[in-house]
């Protein structure tokens, strides 16, 4: 795992001093990605310079160091990410004979484009990755990014040449305009984050989940996919796994059995992330049973009635024999890392689990350097709360006139939130959601709606963000894929819709920035491709059987565990986000939303403070929209407000 980034400077001046001080400037911006190593391979001749930042974890040694020149010349790369099956990449019939100089897939997967070709290689590589490969024969820059998006990769160019980067830090550190495109907060105020392929900044591009974008020695860019969830859901739809439940069991077994184990590869300590539920769970089990010794795990706990999943985590590492460590976390804890969020999110993101994803990581880097998780679960297997909600809103959309729908929602809304909290606490334990007055809100402003308008609003912070921007339009949604015909499918439609946004924007980008703060590498081996093109085979009934979600991936478990250590409703990795609203983050809060500075002319501040004084007096619950824009305000004060700081040095060249 490693922080990258690079330049081509196309004013045919620049110096090999200088272009290495850019690019060294650069990866210092995102120094916490990589604390092992650096390293800037520069051709003045051609005006290019790639740059790492590297965090070392298989071939510890020289060897495995980067930027890295292929053996006969022709291509250099830097690269972030793992890729797991190197060593069958370099037992191929190409690469046969040769004589490697070390150990890292960093020399495999070089050699492998040098003696095999881009597109052979990529379809062979399995494993989370951002690279940029430079082709010195055709001055051709590659950069590409893995099939599910668990690595960043952003881009800016114009006339002047072009610059890349793990992240917006290195960017601003080559001299980036802070220009903010209105559109891109719109947007972010809709998901709690900008989708890619869009950015915050004007200018800059995120390089799409399985893309390829090549730029050429005149500037010219060009993209293409080379794996997309829209090739891989529609050949699983039209190919269906037509085995009994028990064979399905036991392919996905293996399937999990191999990802497990290639991920478990390391030179480095080594352990898990494990809440208890049904995904991280599996995974633990699975380190567990592949015996390559003791397997480290890692659960945090809040001091929050409803929020604390470390019993369960605890029971299931002590029936795995994991060794297992757990911190209890105060408010307190929690609260002292939101100043933090804007430094460590150097895009508005919004998504209030990055606070304990980030304690986690800074646990578990306590100990280890790697840490597997159960991310991809809910979104390959039907495990979210919406897909249930969609299964009864599909028919009940079908079924029942608009009007009735809307006066059952104005009678959920009409009931009194602690009503409904008591209410809920009568059912058995087992059976008791949490946050049932959100969830029954929730649930009444989506009974309205068709079924586009049904999944928009439910993934969304804002519902409406054109209020809240002067009638700022957002980026096209483009929420256009149709599932093959056959039956009804719209809870596939929102499986694959999360897949394609939510997974890559919202929480892969969360674990990224959250992990790589404390210089911990995470990995999803749920998110092997050949599990995630199994997954898109499944007949519906084996996700989701008599209102039981994940359950082929339950089945799985039951191998490892027993059920009654995993059963549970789902409770989600929260805070209580809209008491501490109210409570020990109002003073944060109100200097944020200081109507003199709000927003910096893009948001509506009468609109926004209408929401915070509806939240304050306990009419409504506007915390998740409220923590939206206190995460925008907070980004925009240190990243497009303030001058730049140390580590994002203006640059004497012409800025991109």
């Amino acid at each position: 795992m490693c922080g990258i980034a690079g330049l081509i400077d196309a004013s045919g001046r620049a110096s090999a001093p200088d272009l290495e001080r850019r690019a060294r400037a650069m990866t210092d911006a995102i120094a916490y990605r990589g604390p092992d190593g650096s390293g800037v391979w520069q051709d003045a001749a051609t005006g290019v310079a790639l740059a790492q930042r590297r965090l070392a974890i298989v071939d510890l040694t020289e060897t495995g160091a980067q930027p890295m020149i292929s053996a006969d010349g022709r291509w250099v790369i830097s690269y972030n990410g793992e890729v797991y099956n190197a060593a069958t990449i370099a037992a191929s019939a190409e690469l046969a004979g040769f004589k490697f100089r070390g150990t890292s897939d960093t020399e495999v997967i070089l050699e492998s484009f040098a003696q095999r070709g881009i597109d052979r290689t990529l379809a062979d590589m399995n494993g989370m990755f951002a690279i940029a490969l430079w082709d010195r024969a055709t001055r051709t820059l590659h950069l590409i990014r893995d099939r599910l998006g668990i690595k960043p990769l952003v881009y800016t160019a114009n006339e002047q040449g072009l610059c890349f980067a793990s992240e917006l830090k290195a960017l601003l550190a080559a001299g980036l305009k802070r220009e903010i495109d209105p559109a891109s907060v719109a947007s972010f105020l809709r998901f709690g984050y900008v989708p890619t392929p869009h950015s915050i900044f004007r200018g800059v591009t995120k390089v799409k989940a399985g893309e390829i974008v090549s730029i050429d020695a005149a500037l010219k860019i060009s993209a293409r996919q080379y794996w997309s969830i829209a090739d891989a859901a529609n050949a699983g739809i039209a190919n269906p796994f037509t085995g009994t439940p028990a064979e399905a069991e036991a392919e996905l077994n293996g399937l999990l059995i191999d990802a497990v184990g290639g991920q478990m590869i390391s030179d480095v300590p080594l352990g898990a992330f494990l809440s208890g539920g049904i995904d991280s769970s599996t995974v633990v089990a699975l380190m567990v049973a592949a015996k390559r010794g003791p397997v480290r795990t890692f659960s945090i706990g809040f001091d929050v009635a409803g929020y604390d999943e470390s019993k369960y985590a605890a029971a299931v590492a002590a029936h795995l024999g994991t060794e297992h460590r757990e911190l209890t976390v105060t408010a307190a804890d929690a609260l002292a890392v939101v100043p933090q969020l804007a430094e460590m999110y150097d895009e508005p993101f919004a998504d209030s689990s990055q606070i304990p994803t980030h304690l986690i990581s800074k646990l578990t880097r306590g100990y280890v350097t790697v840490a597997l998780s159960g991310d991809g679960g809910d979104e390959l297997f039907a495990g979210y709360n919406r897909y249930a909600l969609g299964y009864g809103l599909g028919g009940l959309a079908a079924r029942a006139p608009a009007s009735l729908r809307r006066a059952l929602a104005a009678a959920i809304n009409a009931m009194p939130a602690g009503l409904i909290n008591a209410a809920a606490r009568l059912l058995p334990p087992r059976l008791r959601p949490s946050n049932p007055a959100d969830k029954l809100r929730k649930l009444a402003a989506v009974l309205p709606l068709d079924r586009e308008a049904f999944y928009l609003r439910l993934v969304s912070q804002c519902p409406d963000p054109a209020a809240l921007t002067h009638g700022v339009a957002e980026h096209p949604i483009g929420l256009q894929w149709q599932p093959p015909a056959g039956p009804d499918r719209f809870v596939e439609q929102m499986q694959f819709f999360d897949t394609a946004t939510y997974l890559p924007d919202d929480i892969l980008q969360k674990v990224d920035r959250a992990s790589m703060a404390v210089s911990l590498e995470v990995r999803p081996p749920l998110l092997d491709h050949r599990v995630v093109e199994f997954a898109w085979r499944l007949p519906r009934r084996m996700r989701v059987h008599d209102g039981q979600s994940k359950w082929l991936l339950r089945r799985v478990l039951d191998r490892y565990v027993p059920r009654v250590l995993v059963d549970r409703p789902k409770m989600g990795f929260g805070i209580p986000l809209a008491e501490w609203l109210r409570g020990p983050l109002r003073p944060w809060a109100e200097d944020l939303l200081d109507p003199a500075r709000l927003g910096g002319g893009l948001l509506n501040v009468p609109a926004v403070h209408k929401l915070w004084t509806e939240h304050l007096s306990g009419e409504r619950n506007w915390a998740y929209a409220l923590w939206t824009v206190l995460m925008y305000e907070g980004w925009r004060r240190r990243w497009a407000e303030n001058p730049a700081r140390p580590e994002v040095m203006p640059l004497s060249e012409p800025a991109l």
